[in-house]
């Protein structure tokens, strides 16, 4: 049934290390219809390998956006006072046990999926885990889903997604939703980078995707809502509104559906070689590093 679809507001950088402004978050988050909140915990000398950031002063500015750890206490308090779950995307694998008295879900970004060590460790405290798939091969996600599932994560949900900011709904290739859900017999939802009401309600209505993800800003000012995947709150409000109240859309919305096959799109190829290394879980892949080595 569609109005069983879970809403998870991806809260990102957008928080501005505020305190107040991520509680605002949260109500938000309740007031209009989500079932959880996301946020991230990273570090960026644990999120990007020596050589950049030595070389690159944009990547050390994004120490700016990082989460406080002591943060994370009161927003799980805030989360559960609403009835909100409380997720949250370790990033580095201490972040993992600092998460795990807190958190009900983990979420496991795309850029993460290659690194096996993160995803075990996740999987083996039993605490649900949610993966997104983007950039990412069939045989790179039957890797990370058969890490997961020996590590004893009982309770896995994939994330189709295209990590291109915005995504182009051409290339969101929703059909995917379907392959993966036959492939791997779990849930499967829609991480959204598209911010269109349409491919959402696509998502949901012809590939049924059981949960549905999608950044959020409060009112322009977080540090992400000008790259341009945020969406708004009335924005996505009135697309929860429409899926909790059953207002299937008529229109044929075939564009964002594609060929189903799962690999990297266009616009995902040129960020594949910035993930995580599966070697120490820094980004980019080992090979493009020697690249930025002074």
């Amino acid at each position: 049934m569609v109005n069983n679809v879970q809403f998870i507001a991806e809260i990102s950088s957008n928080h501005n290390k505020d305190l107040d402004r991520c509680l605002k978050f949260i109500e938000t988050s309740k007031n209009i219809g989500c079932d959880g909140i996301k946020f991230q915990l990273f570090k960026i000398d644990k999120l990007f390998a020596p050589e950049i950031l030595n070389a690159s002063p944009r990547h050390r500015e994004k120490q700016n956006w990082e989460l406080p750890l002591e943060f994370i206490p009161r927003l799980k308090q805030k989360c559960h006072e609403l009835n909100l779950k409380f997720l949250c995307t370790p990033f580095y694998l201490e972040a993992v046990e600092e998460l795990k008295p807190y958190v009900d879900s983990y979420k496991i970004a795309s850029y993460e999926l290659l690194w096996h060590d993160l995803l075990e460790s996740c999987s083996k405290t039993k605490i649900p885990v949610i993966l997104s798939t983007g950039m990412a091969t069939i045989d790179e996600i039957d890797s990370a889903v058969q890490v997961i599932k020996s590590a004893g994560a009982r309770d896995v949900t994939l994330l189709h997604c295209v990590s291109a900011y915005p995504a182009l709904v051409e290339q969101c290739n929703l059909s995917a939703i379907k392959t993966l859900r036959d492939r791997y017999k779990c849930e499967v939802g829609w991480s959204d980078h598209s911010v269109k009401d349409s491919v959402i309600y696509r998502a949901v209505y012809k590939w049924n995707a059981s949960m549905i993800e999608f950044h959020m800003d409060l009112d322009g000012s977080g540090e992400e809502f000008q790259i341009g995947h945020c969406w708004l709150p009335d924005q996505i409000a009135a697309v929860i509104n429409a899926v909790r109240n059953g207002s299937e859309k008529k229109e044929d919305f075939t564009l964002a559906d594609g060929n189903g096959d799962k690999a990297p799109v266009q616009s995902e190829f040129e960020d594949c070689v910035w993930r995580a290394d599966s070697s120490d879980g820094l980004r980019p892949l080992l090979k493009i590093r020697k690249s930025w080595k002074k």
